[in-house]
């Protein structure tokens, strides 16, 4: 399905497209590319997730463990928590030590270290889909769920295949 025939997703039709991955329209080419490109230290935790299957659950709970269990709120979780292709990779290379990272980049994508460690959530395909749908559904998408299933495994949704993603970082164990 090509972006043309996704009428009913406003945010699709309009994604940045970077070496034919698709992300959310307010990302920029420099970011996600810096995101590609980023060098992770031996001490950074990166969390790495589809969108829609524990990022932030898995964010929260790293940011206790980091804290000895002082919740620091989401303002601060996320400021110790880059997300790299969103924001660049700017802000990682001058954070404290250790850090807590995030991206939802495909494994050939993701910035690679053997040293540093990496958290990959995944989450039932089914639950993932209709998360995602909710997602769309309470910014701009209009349509019914069955023309969000068939967006959702042809790939046509930011990050591309949910399978193929899976099985990237899965052969990586």
């Amino acid at each position: 399905m090509s972006a043309s025939e996704l009428p009913d997703i406003p945010d699709l039709r309009s994604s940045l497209i970077v070496d034919g991955l698709r992300f959310p329209p307010h990302y920029t080419e420099e970011n996600v590319k810096s995101a590609q490109n980023y060098r992770p230290r031996d001490d950074d935790v990166i969390v790495v997730t589809y969108p829609k299957c524990g990022t932030t659950w898995t964010q929260v709970i790293l940011s206790l463990i980091f804290t000895q269990g002082e919740p620091e709120g989401a303002k601060k979780l996320f400021a110790a928590s880059p997300f790299l292709e969103r924001q660049g990779s700017k802000e990682a290379d001058t954070m404290a030590r250790p850090c807590i990272l995030k991206t939802h980049l495909p494994f050939g994508r993701a910035p690679w270290s053997d040293k540093a460690k990496y958290i990959f959530v995944s989450r039932n395909p089914k639950d993932c889909c209709v998360s995602y749908f909710h997602h769309f559904k309470a910014r701009t998408y209009s349509g019914d769920f069955n023309h969000f299933f068939e967006t959702f495994l042809e790939g046509s949704v930011y990050y591309g295949d949910y399978l193929d993603y899976l099985m990237g970082w899965e052969e990586q164990r």
